[in-house]
């Protein structure tokens, strides 16, 4: 079986930061299953209070405590990215293998099942299917954006499984007599891994945006669910009195998707050797 080579790569800054942000934003999402300032239906504040001791990034239009609400935003984030890159990775990695291995007339089938899905936007798909279920919720959110994801990571491991069986120890495989499945696991899913998670990582931030505009649009999960992009449609009105109401959540948001577009670059970088060496 080829191996992908790894070598030490050399330290970067710029990654660093990407882990840094990725890694606060996943440090809040994981403690506010455990505590929170104020519960998230608490509405003792004062409307509109700017951020102070008591309100350390202040309160919104109903007294309610945008701290808390950040934290629960970066916890329905995570769980939205992760859930919605399992699905469409599982669903686009069966899908892709299936066409490296299909007929010619299959593979160019659902080569072009996946440039026809390409073509809309993620985030049309999930509206689409969130329309369909006649129910806007978490999971039907995560469940719209993870097949809204599968046809972009069917394309990719299609053109990377291709690329592996051209090899000659699949060849070398063959003729020893080793089975097709065992080729998957053993020598092809091993050796596409490393540019998959890179693919998945860039899907994870795209999963995470189109969950804000869900929510912001009001089909993504629903009160007393706190999401940024709830949190931004609510604050729109009081843009200009409060403007830290929008202004934090869009910071959250844009933190934790540069992050994780910094963290895939940095993945790039050290599984690919023409980057790692240039």
């Amino acid at each position: 079986m080829s191996a992908v080579t790894r070598s030490r790569p050399r330290s970067n800054p710029v990654h660093w930061l990407g882990y840094g942000l990725v890694g606060i934003v996943v440090l809040f999402g994981v403690v506010s299953f455990f505590w929170t300032p104020y519960a998230l239906s608490d509405m003792a504040g004062g409307r509109l209070e700017p951020p102070s001791a008591a309100h350390w990034a202040g309160t919104d239009r109903l007294g309610r405590d945008l701290f808390t609400q950040l934290m629960i935003g970066a916890r329905i984030a995570l769980v939205v990215g992760c859930g919605a890159v399992l699905i469409g990775g599982v669903i686009g990695i069966v899908t892709g293998v299936l066409a490296a291995f299909a007929t010619r007339v299959a593979d160019d089938a659902l080569a072009a099942v996946f440039d026809i899905l390409i073509a809309f936007p993620t985030l049309l798909i999930a509206m689409l299917v969130v329309a369909a279920r006649e129910e806007a919720s978490l999971g039907t959110a995560i469940l719209a954006l993870g097949i809204g994801l599968s046809p972009i990571v069917g394309r990719i491991t299609r053109i990377l499984t291709k690329r592996v069986l051209s090899k000659d120890y699949i060849t070398a495989a063959r003729v020893s007599g080793t089975g097709w499945g065992s080729i998957v696991f053993w020598h092809v899913l091993p050796n596409i891994a490393p540019f998959l998670g890179v693919n998945l990582a860039l899907q994870f931030g795209l999963a995470v945006m189109a969950e804000a505009s869900l929510s912001y649009l009001g089909l993504g999960a629903p009160p007393p669910n706190a999401s940024w992009g709830r949190m931004l449609q609510e604050a729109q009105g009081t843009v200009y009195t409060a403007p830290w109401g929008a202004l934090l959540p869009g910071l959250a948001l844009f933190a934790l998707v540069i992050g994780i577009n910094l963290l895939a670059d940095g993945l790039r970088d050290r599984f690919d050797p023409q980057r790692r060496d240039g």
